[in-house]
């Protein structure tokens, strides 16, 4: 979205950076995502256009609240493993900026 807050608009952004690595890695593309990269893009942006936390939202990996599926989680997880390494190769500065998004401890579900 356009009018996304700009912690959520990052994390668009991270979220999409790792999906291209790992697609590229594994599945041999360049430059658009194969079909199972391109469904799961679409479920984590999804995700993330209603997150509960919204400005102040934590990276997901230090998330109160877990949205994913369970299957979907195992898939980020793989996902984040290989290409996390490898973001600091090809996108240094959105790497830096979600490690420091990373610190510190997640803040409590906004209402209770």
């Amino acid at each position: 979205m356009p009018n996304d807050p700009p912690r959520i608009a990052r994390e668009k952004q991270t979220i999409r950076a790792m999906v291209g690595i790992y697609c590229r890695g594994h599945h041999g593309t360049a430059g658009e995502l194969c079909p199972e990269c391109e469904e799961f893009l679409s479920y984590a942006l999804g995700r993330l256009d209603h997150c509960p936390f919204g400005t102040i939202k934590p990276t997901c990996a230090k998330c109160r609240v877990h949205c994913y599926k369970p299957a979907m989680r195992a898939k980020v997880k793989q996902i984040m493993a290989y290409a996390g390494p490898r973001m600091m190769l090809r996108r240094p500065l959105l790497a830096l900026r979600h490690w420091l998004d990373a610190r510190g401890d997640a803040p409590e579900l906004p209402g209770r």
